[in-house]
């Protein structure tokens, strides 16, 4: 019996991956114009039913813009899930782009300077939020030199191959979120190349620290100032805004100064925060509201999602 019903398991398996797999090549067919509004759609299904994406996303736009008014929140997080809606679905589309039709989407970021402009050894940091189309951000960039990007493997064997194949397409190389990943992290930086990293998901609470996020108590990844430790590398905070009708993509930049590698990891963290508050304010409407980003809370700090 249980050798029948494994067999089962294993076909519905293979049926889900199957099909899952027949609607990401779908999705990657689409012009990118079709695709970002079929995205929308979805968006805005998301907002008008009942879901915890809608939820989530009022009430973190709601903890972080309390200066704004109640329309003006209701506005970020109603369109914020449209936005997520278009990363979903572009993000196929991006994954079997070519370069060069990858590098036409958008101007040459300052970010992806040349290697060989840049001190010999000298590595690059692109520190990229869940804002904008990060899944560009990072295809892109790896079109410009050598980059290595932090992963973590989905639990589908089969569409995980597909996208690693996909992002690493354009010459990125993917390190998975252990101990080796941290190693593949550490020789790219040492040889002076690029390495891409998301700053705005709450890690391990052996792995981060709390500091503030909009004013908010956030978990806050450590890795990167322990990578910078000692070191003289340069670091930029960008995202790429993700223009109407399917026009394309636009990079806005912070420069990162010397107080990303405090070795105090609390300021650290802090200012990672800050620069990914600054670059969140010039967009709020294409953030990724829709995350639990602050759970968990410090001891004694109630859970906001518990309403």
């Amino acid at each position: 019996m249980s050798r029948v019903l494994h067999s089962r398991d294993g076909l519905v398996q293979r049926l889900r991956d199957r099909s899952l797999g027949l609607l990401l090549y779908l999705l990657a067919a689409l012009p990118l114009p079709l695709n970002h509004a079929l995205g929308a759609v979805l968006g805005w299904l998301a907002w008008l039913l009942p879901t915890r994406m809608a939820r989530v996303a009022r009430i973190n736009v709601d903890l972080c813009f309390p200066e704004h008014s109640p329309g003006w929140r209701r506005r970020v997080a109603r369109r914020s899930l449209v936005e997520m809606g278009k990363a979903l679905t572009e993000a196929p589309w991006l994954w079997r782009a070519r370069p060069d039709r990858l590098r036409s989407l958008g101007a040459y970021p300052a970010v992806c300077d040349p290697a060989g402009r840049r001190p010999e050894g000298q590595a690059l940091f692109l520190v990229a939020p869940h804002l904008g189309s990060w899944e560009f951000a990072g295809l892109h960039a790896a079109t410009y030199g050598p980059m290595t990007s932090l992963y973590s493997p989905l639990p589908m064997p089969a569409i995980d191959r597909w996208i690693r194949e996909a992002r690493a397409s354009t010459g990125a190389q993917l390190a998975p979120a252990t101990r080796e990943g941290l190693r593949r992290l550490q020789a790219a930086r040492d040889r002076g190349e690029m390495i891409g990293m998301l700053p705005d998901q709450s890690p391990r609470r052996a792995t981060g620290e709390f500091a503030p996020f909009f004013g908010q108590p956030a978990l806050t990844m450590t890795l990167l100032p322990r990578l910078l430790r000692g070191r003289d590398d340069r670091v930029t905070f960008a995202f790429a805004e993700r223009l109407p009708r399917g026009r394309g993509f636009r990079y806005h930049e912070l420069a990162a100064g010397a107080e990303i590698a405090d070795p105090d990891p609390r300021r650290a963290a802090a200012e990672i925060n800050r620069l990914v508050e600054a670059l969140v304010r010039q967009c709020p409407e294409q953030y990724n509201w829709a995350y639990r980003r602050f759970r968990p809370q410090p001891p004694g700090v109630p859970d906001p999602y518990r309403r």
